[in-house]
């Protein structure tokens, strides 16, 4: 018998075998978990950006004191050892080519005022990023294309769970021949530094610790939820983040069974990654359009238009649709946190 979670006094408006989506305000939606219960909340907020987006960024004066509502809740919910990682993308200053402090600002104030630590920062290279912003890049050609964002791993004390042999990188091939003949490639030598390189070296791990700088380009193109979308003309969410982002933070955080949230669901990929890596999951979204399309990312290529059209009309009008009848035919039990 699998088990689903779920909030004890809220609907979901959607469910799978390993989680949950709901629709409302993740302010509201985070005081109905328990304290000390989640191991990771990871999520990417709407941007400080000057100019508005149809999913509902706020002003960069208002913006830090904004995200810090919701950081407060999610450092109580958060197990000791939980982490909190939170993409953030860069911004100018309104009207003049000049950066924002805003994303810079976000960390101080979530460390000095709150109480968590930051474990290490991360930086996501999207190489197929569009250049932007227009006016300073591609028309007055006095900026550089911003194609990185800064994502802070938080942690509720200095040691929280982490295993990064879950994240290795692959051997690059001159590794890999030097490992598969130590002797012919292994010189050693006595560098400057004093980081003197032995034979250890050559040793195995099954690939390369990987660096705080994640290349992963944000180019989806053919997936079931975007097919689906296509498929049922709704609308897509316009910033989503690539499956490889929270699949790296799943994996290197959390283990088999933990809980994962997404307080800022869109489209829900951290939803599906946990998913498909074993892990529960909660997903949180205001916007019931958004939140009734990324149920496509639960569906499987067989379901058919008419099918996938009843599950997003269902949602948007706030009914519970069941998707583990489209995964398979296990039996599952619907639980509270309080009964797992």
């Amino acid at each position: 018998m699998n088990s689903i979670l779920r909030l004890k006094n809220k609907k979901p408006a959607y469910f799978t075998q390993k989680g949950a989506a709901y629709c409302g305000d993740s302010r509201e939606l985070l005081q109905e978990l328990p304290d000390s219960s989640v191991n990771l909340v990871i999520s990417s907020p709407p941007f400080a950006l000057q100019r508005k987006k149809e999913y509902g960024n706020k002003e960069q004066n208002e913006y830090i004191d904004w995200l810090a509502e919701f950081a407060t809740l999610v450092y109580r919910k958060l197990r000791d050892d939980g982490s909190f990682v939170l993409d953030l993308g860069g911004s100018y200053e309104k009207g003049v080519p000049v950066r924002s402090l805003y994303n810079y600002r976000v960390p101080i104030r979530l460390c000095d005022d709150i109480g968590f630590f930051l474990a290490e920062d991360f930086y996501w290279y999207n190489p197929s990023k569009l250049p932007s912003p227009i006016e300073w890049v591609n028309k007055r050609k006095i900026r550089t294309k911003d194609s990185v964002n800064t994502v802070w791993w938080f942690s509720k004390t200095e040691w929280p769970k982490a295993d990064v042999t879950k994240v290795l990188a692959p051997y690059s091939e001159r590794m890999k021949k030097l490992l598969d003949n130590p002797d012919k490639y292994y010189k050693p030598k006595v560098r400057p530094s004093g980081h003197d390189i032995g034979k250890a070296f050559s040793k195995d791990n099954g690939g390369s610790i990987p660096s705080n700088l994640l290349q992963i380009p944000n180019s989806e193109s053919n997936s079931q939820y975007l097919n689906g979308c296509k498929v049922l003309s709704v609308k897509q969410h316009p910033a989503r983040f690539p499956v490889k982002l929270p699949e790296f933070f799943i994996r290197f955080l959390t283990d088999p069974g933990d809980i994962v949230v997404d307080i800022f669901a869109g489209s829900n990929t951290t939803g599906q990654v946990a998913e498909i890596e074993e892990r529960r999951w909660l997903a949180f979204e205001e916007q019931v359009e958004y939140l009734a399309a990324s149920a496509f990312r639960f569906l499987t290529k067989d379901n058919n238009p008419e099918e996938m059209q009843e599950i997003y009309n269902n949602i948007c009008s706030g009914e519970l649709v069941d998707l583990t009848q489209y995964q398979s035919q296990m039996s599952l039990n619907l639980l509270s946190f309080d009964s797992q």
